[in-house]
């Protein structure tokens, strides 16, 4: 079996986690065996189960934010590992620099690995791994979303306080609706 890297990625509320799902539901009808994984960090709508602005969600593992092949070997049993056709990671772009190379290495394997995650933080630099995972995948699917300013092709997320847009802050804040909104580069408030 000859693997494969997808990549998901845009803006905030443009349908990424949406995607992956729905890329692991048409994966488990094909009877594909599936594990799917989020960063612990992320506990904005639950715990234990990647969730889709949608309301959409599928149980998921949790995993440390900085991991390699070898610390996912350790979390996940052998038996799984070797089992398992398809991996998919939400929220990719919270993982640390190692992280390209456990997808890589997953991909030598044989296995299908899905990730979603944000190409740009709020303040329009690249985000993460995310910029490498581009660089690598097989597929890479960049979606839009609706700028809240005017209605175009949304392609940035726009940090929120207090209702006011900002570039200021940590790079890592979990949020929502009453943290980020999708904007257009024309309505982006860059630094």
């Amino acid at each position: 079996m000859v693997g494969r890297l997808e990549v998901i990625t845009g803006p905030m509320f443009a349908g990424k986690t949406e995607e992956l799902l729905r890329r692991v539901e048409r994966a488990r009808i094909a009877r594909k065996s599936v594990a799917l994984f989020k960063p612990e960090l992320d506990d904005r709508y639950a715990k234990d189960r990647v969730v889709a602005h949608n309301g959409k969600s599928l149980p998921c593992h949790l995993l440390p934010p900085s991991l390699n092949f070898h610390s996912f070997a350790r979390l996940v049993p052998s038996d799984v590992l070797v089992a398992t056709e398809v991996f998919a990671f939400d929220e990719a772009h919270f993982f640390g620099p190692e992280f390209p190379d456990l997808c890589e290495t997953l991909v030598r394997r044989g296995k299908r690995v899905i990730v979603a995650g944000l190409d740009l933080n709020f303040r329009g630099e690249p985000f993460g791994p995310m910029p490498v995972l581009l660089a690598l995948a097989d597929e890479a699917l960049k979606l839009t979303a609706v700028c809240t300013v005017c209605g175009n092709p949304a392609t940035r997320s726009q940090r929120l306080v207090d209702g006011k847009p900002t570039t200021e802050g940590p790079e890592v804040l979990i949020g929502g609706l009453e943290t980020y909104e999708p904007r257009c580069r024309e309505h982006f408030l860059a630094p």
